[in-house]
């Protein structure tokens, strides 16, 4: 998998070493930004959510460990880069994934990123499976990957799916949940229960379906007064429900 990176570094030569290493010599890294200070990093890492972040331990105003302590429900795995072995220690109670000591050796830092990538295809894996195995083994309910982990959810609860790309927004009572698997995936983890497929956007708990209007494809109000169109083509699947 491809790894999306921050790195967070005061040097300037050494931000342009690192980036150029990582650009020749490790593949399927994505440098998204650079900063300078603390709070540039913390900044940029909460704007990007990476999945790796390359942390000098000395800094301007702080160190690395302020950092990852302003971040205490953090999903991104760390590589410290360093030219002081002393905060070893320190970055392994921080959950590092590795520490390079500067000037960096291009087979280490090569070991490093291979070891988060990984860690994070592991992690991808199992989120995957605990969701396919939550939705075809728990009676009633669905598990929702989220970066910190997954949502469990009563699939009595859900009044709608909306197909947004790769993406699928779950509709709720009082909120709407964004989760990255498609529409056709969630058509077929919760075909065990009472949702139609109604139009290539939409896949509707057919229990919410208060009223259907007549038309080509004609559409449904959902009992939170929602209208959601339904494609000729799916016409027939959505009235089965009603027979």
């Amino acid at each position: 998998m491809d790894l999306r990176a921050v790195i967070v570094e005061d040097e300037a030569n050494s931000r342009e070493i690192l980036r150029n290493y990582l650009s020749k010599y490790c593949e399927g890294v994505q440098v998204l930004e650079e900063a300078a200070t603390i709070e540039e990093g913390l900044e940029q890492i909460k704007k990007h959510v990476p999945d790796l972040v390359f942390l000098d331990v000395e800094m301007p105003f702080g160190n690395a460990f302020d950092l990852l302590d302003k971040i205490p429900d953090r999903t991104f795995e760390t590589i410290f880069v360093t030219a002081y072995n002393q905060y070893a220690m320190d970055a392994l109670n921080h959950h590092a994934a590795y520490y390079l000591m500067k000037p960096i050796n291009i087979d280490e830092l090569i070991k490093a990123v291979d070891y988060v990538r990984g860690v994070k295809e592991k992690e991808n894996a199992l989120e995957g499976e605990v969701l396919q195995a939550k939705s075809d083994h728990v009676s009633g309910k669905i598990t929702l990957p989220q970066q910190d982990g997954f949502q469990v959810l009563d699939v009595s609860d859900i009044y709608f799916c909306k197909a947004d790309d790769n993406y699928t927004e779950i509709y709720l009572e009082k909120k709407k949940i964004v989760i990255s698997k498609t529409l056709k995936y969630f058509e077929e983890a919760l075909r065990p229960y009472s949702f139609a497929r109604i139009h290539k956007s939409y896949l509707v708990n057919v229990s919410e379906v208060v009223r259907y209007k007549k038309g080509k494809g004609g559409s449904v109000i959902l009992s939170n007064g929602k209208e959601l169109s339904v494609s000729a083509s799916k016409k027939a699947e959505l009235l089965s429900h009603f027979k």
